[in-house]
């Protein structure tokens, strides 16, 4: 099912052509709604130039040249960093969305043979072939469209495909239980973003994305993704745009080079205390729903129905003490 992802960064639109080609990246905060549609709250960084191609024959996609687009970073300066964030917060608190995490998009048209994206290791010769469907891309003009809505908001639509894109695309389909798993939520997925009919297809590569606290998950290679990457690119109908990292849930922000000398900051602590308890809330709504449904063994994945007599038991205890100890956050 494609989402729309709201005031989408730039560069997931990168394109090119003939004469050039944008090059560079931006990291951003990413917020989801109740459908889970993506939102950019806001730039950490954007540093993005244009790069021209030599013209003599022979060299024409060699850069000849490096022309900055826009530069702006929040990165270095914690007062900016912190300032960035707590508006972030306060936004997607205004808006009853929730926090996702942080996404960077990383542009350099695949002439790179080494991926810039750390931790993911590909075959040269599957870079060279996204490097020539990027080419081809330049040349015929297929990068993905803007979409924009009577008031002028601008959107793009999205899909997450992959072994894992259920750790990307939540299969809940509530607000609450999206709350629920981004609480726990820790780990990064990365791959490739590619479009197809207009719509930006984040292939997933590897990913740690876990949901338990204490819980690592080991790194892998989808080979099958790569495989259907490849053979869409080579029937002409899907093209390569960009590199992805996305970094989820609220341990995302432990990410930040600044971290350390933002995590005290008296904005942001107030900013971060108050989402917390706007996610409480949502919370034990929904385990209060659970608790005080009659027709509990019916969820949708039957875990509680095919539960024996004692498992239903603990698993009733357990999420009364979850109740009671949410209970007293509320009442805090």
């Amino acid at each position: 099912m494609a989402l729309e992802f709201r005031n989408p960064p730039t560069a997931i639109l990168a394109s090119g052509s003939k004469n050039g080609v944008d090059l560079g990246g931006q990291k951003c905060i990413i917020s989801i709604d109740r459908n889970h549609n993506l939102y950019n709250e806001g730039y950490i960084s954007t540093e993005m130039s244009w790069g021209e191609f030599y013209r003599e024959e022979g060299i024409k996609d060699q850069i000849d040249s490096f022309t900055t687009v826009e530069y702006r970073t929040v990165q270095e300066d914690p007062e900016e960093l912190s300032n960035t964030l707590v508006k972030s917060f306060e936004n997607i608190i205004k808006n009853q969305r929730l926090f996702y995490g942080i996404a960077d998009f990383e542009v350099d048209a695949f002439m790179n043979e080494n991926c810039v994206i750390p931790d993911l290791k590909l075959d040269y010769k599957v870079i060279n072939k996204l490097l020539d469907a990027h080419r081809k891309s330049r040349e015929e003009n297929l990068f993905p469209k803007i979409i924009s809505d009577t008031h002028g908001r601008k959107s793009i639509r999205v899909e997450f495909q992959g072994a894992n894109k259920k750790n990307l695309h939540f299969i809940a389909s509530k607000i609450e239980n999206y709350s629920d798993l981004l609480r726990t939520a820790s780990g990064f997925a990365t791959g490739i973003v590619c479009t197809s009919k207009g719509a930006a297809n984040f292939y997933i590569l590897t990913d740690n994305i876990v949901f338990k606290e204490g819980t690592i998950a080991k790194m892998y290679i989808d080979q099958e993704n790569i495989d259907v990457i490849m053979m869409a690119i080579q029937r002409e109908v899907l093209f390569p745009i960009s590199w992805f990292r996305i970094d989820i849930g609220l341990k995302s922000l432990e990410n930040f080079e600044k971290w350390n000398d933002i995590k005290d900051n008296t904005l942001l602590k107030s900013a971060l205390t108050q989402y917390e308890k706007y996610i409480t809330v949502l919370i034990y709504k929904k385990y209060k729903e659970i608790a005080s449904n009659e027709s509990i063994g019916l969820s949708s994945d039957n875990d509680f129905y095919n539960m024996t007599v004692p498992q239903r038991n603990k698993a009733l205890r357990d999420m009364a003490d979850a109740i009671r100890k949410l209970t007293e956050l509320y009442k805090e």
